[in-house]
């Protein structure tokens, strides 16, 4: 067994330990069975990461309440002598749908858009108590900041001072929203096509608070550039028909700052992500018409 599953209740009964390879997440992941059959995923981190830990366990139970295919929490705690923390969670069955999605008919990668937008629809539906008196503030302050750090690295794309002029002329509109449990990367990259033919939901370790828009600007990035089909399902399961004018607003703003940014954040990846960032990009400019429209090509096409 490996030092560091030590102390985690019933591993010793587990027959296959495997690594995780796939996702940008920090935490190391195996796949793992036990004698039973059971296929579970198991998430391990150092012990600094407790308190964030714990607290996604906590909202992963929430989330758990919902009826709908994801991992499911099964336990928590510490291991290898107190110097990891670790989540146990149930195995999600079926195929990534990001490698599977275009064998598909336009059809039906449409109607699973559908049905994510109304699983995401379900997961805001939980009461947030949280009281974020100053989220807008901080909101605002960090994506400016950002914007700013964009602005000073060394990579640009042609065009980018009209999204520029756009966050900060748009910034206000990030005033009094509504406050949802988010799941923090819902896109085709954290879901799976279940042998059912439906949607099951993966990977909540980017869960946050904060604004229900907020949720969509990776629709952009990921969806979008799969399957328009599946990413127009998406936005209309959510709403039960056509985005109201006030998402568009605020979707074009988180789209225009992360587009940017995104860049900026690649740097530490290398060159090859640097320039998958700039293309995404420079396909949001293009979709936007370099921000003097608010809702995209793509979606009026």
């Amino acid at each position: 067994m490996h030092e560091e599953l030590s102390g985690i209740h019933g591993a010793e009964s587990w027959t296959i330990i495997e690594p995780v390879l796939k996702g940008w997440s920090k935490d190391k992941k195996y796949y793992v069975e036990d004698e039973a059959g059971r296929k579970l995923l198991l998430r391990i981190s150092g012990i600094e990461a407790f308190q964030r830990k714990q607290a996604e366990h906590q909202v992963v139970k929430l989330f758990n309440e919902l009826d709908f295919p994801m991992s499911r929490v099964i336990d928590f705690g510490t291991c290898g002598q107190g110097r990891y923390t670790y989540m146990l969670l149930t195995w999600v069955e079926g195929r990534p749908l990001e490698e599977c999605l275009l064998t598909l008919t336009a059809k039906e990668q449409y109607e699973l858009g559908v049905e994510a937008g109304k699983i995401l629809k379900l997961m805001h539906s939980i009461p947030n108590s949280n009281d974020l008196p100053q989220w807008e503030v901080q909101m605002q302050a960090k994506i400016l900041a950002r914007i700013k750090e964009y602005e000073d690295c060394p990579y640009h794309l042609k065009g980018d001072e009209q999204a520029i002029a756009y966050v900060k002329e748009n910034i206000g509109l990030i005033h009094n929203v509504k406050k949802v449990y988010q799941h923090g990367d819902f896109h085709m990259g954290n879901l799976i096509y279940t042998p059912e033919g439906g949607i099951g939901v993966i990977d909540f370790n980017r869960w946050d608070n904060g604004d229900y828009v907020e949720e969509f600007y990776k629709l952009q990035f990921f969806d979008r550039d799969r399957s328009v089909p599946f990413a127009k399902g998406k936005l209309e399961g959510y709403f039960e028909g056509t985005p109201p004018e006030e998402f568009w607003n605020r979707q074009a703003l988180y789209v225009a700052y992360s587009s940017l940014f995104s860049i900026k954040w690649s740097i530490p990846f290398g060159a090859a992500d640097i320039e998958c960032m700039m293309t995404r990009g420079r396909m949001a400019l293009e979709d936007y018409d370099y921000f003097s429209r608010v809702i995209p090509r793509w979606y009026q096409a």
